[in-house]
């Protein structure tokens, strides 16, 4: 979107438009955004990218503003950033008189989208001329459907990321949307459950009980993204991701215990944070049990004809979640199979071998050395 709003603007100043400033803004339909917001200024040339956060809509910068005005009503606002009455109702003209600019308007963006809107401002001295501004409203009119196109793949990319996952959404939009369409792939799995969720559940209050697990969450997803893992599904309170061995098994092992290590130290850091009122002593604390195993999986869609899964299976996953419930007999907050830890020798100790249910091979289980 940047670029093409760039080249817009140098055309309309080489055809001898007065604009000076120029922002546009696109609402979309994200988790934690609201919207996006591109300025332009001529002072230096360059256009500015701006994600607009939820909570902006709740501040008065935005319940004063323009923008505010032109998604409620949908007609264009046309104002003297001078004149002291627009000052009053709209405290962005004093910035804008103060840069200089002798003329503003605001124009909403013909679509499906009353939420997108461009401001056009300017420094010519008695402000645009009408025959500028008739023809600017007829050539936004054109520009309002590529906006159209852009905000509508963006939402389609926001709304799919948040729910499959940003690799995964990328997939399905590239058309992967067939039952049965993946790859097989060799991954690091990481499975985790929450401990103690069922006390919790009944000890809290349903919205403590939101609140913690929304906490908790992304703990979990913060690490494990930052260090190159792809969440893929939540149940309940457990969660599966995957760390593709795209540069090595060793790598993916490596990073995968970084995320563990991680996520275990920002749990720590919440349970000194989080607060609820609760009478069960200590139903609010937050532990996870982790497994890392690694193998050989089928990424893809799975499911019925008209309601698919992106998701992975193999009896690699199926290790996975049987070495999970040893975190709890073992006492042990992070467990590793032996085709992760061998990458590890010197941080990882050997907890023996245990008997999984389902499995007919015993296998060698490690944790953290110390």
């Amino acid at each position: 979107m940047i670029d093409l709003l760039v080249k817009l603007i140098r055309r309309m100043k080489a055809a001898g438009s007065s604009v000076d400033r120029l922002t546009l803004h696109i609402g979309t339909v994200h988790p934690q955004l609201v919207g996006f917001a591109w300025v332009w200024n001529a002072d230096d040339g360059f256009c500015d990218e701006v994600r607009v956060a939820d909570a902006a809509v709740d501040s008065d910068a935005y319940r004063l503003n323009p923008l505010q005005r032109i998604v409620e009503t949908g007609k264009t606002i046309r104002r003297k950033p001078g004149e002291p009455s627009a000052q009053a109702e709209f405290p962005i003209m004093i910035e804008l008189a103060a840069a200089g600019m002798t003329d503003y308007a605001a124009i909403p963006l013909s679509g499906l989208d009353t939420r997108n809107v461009i401001t056009i401002a300017t420094k010519v001295a008695g402000g645009f001329a009408e025959a500028e501004i008739d023809c600017l409203i007829r050539l936004f009119k054109l520009f309002a459907l590529h906006v159209q196109r852009h905000s509508e793949l963006k939402i389609s990319e926001n709304a799919l990321g948040a729910y499959l996952g940003y690799g995964a959404a990328s997939k399905v939009l590239e058309g992967a949307i067939k039952r049965g369409a993946g790859d097989s792939i060799r991954a690091v799995i990481w499975v985790s459950d929450l401990r103690n969720f069922t006390k919790m559940s009944d000890a809290l209050a349903p919205a403590d009980t939101l609140l913690l697990l929304n906490d908790y969450f992304e703990t979990m997803v913060s690490a494990v993204a930052v260090h190159g893992g792809e969440i893929l599904k939540f149940i309940g309170d457990g969660m599966l991701a995957v760390f593709p061995e795209t540069v090595g098994v060793a790598e993916a092992s490596r990073a995968a215990v970084s995320a563990a290590r991680e996520a275990i130290a920002r749990l720590e850091v919440s349970n000194r944070t989080i607060r609820v009122a609760s009478d069960a002593e200590g139903c609010h604390l937050l532990r996870a049990g982790i497994v890392l195993h690694e193998g050989e999986v089928f990424l893809g869609n799975i499911g019925a004809p008209d309601r698919l899964d992106f998701t992975v299976i193999g009896a690699a996953v199926n290790e996975a979640c049987r070495v999970e419930a040893l975190t709890k007999t073992i006492g042990r907050d992070l467990l590793m199979t032996e085709a992760v830890a061998r990458h590890l020798p010197h941080d990882v100790e050997y907890l023996g071998e245990h008997q999984l249910r389902g499995v007919s091979a015993r296998m060698s289980v490690y944790g953290l050395a110390g």
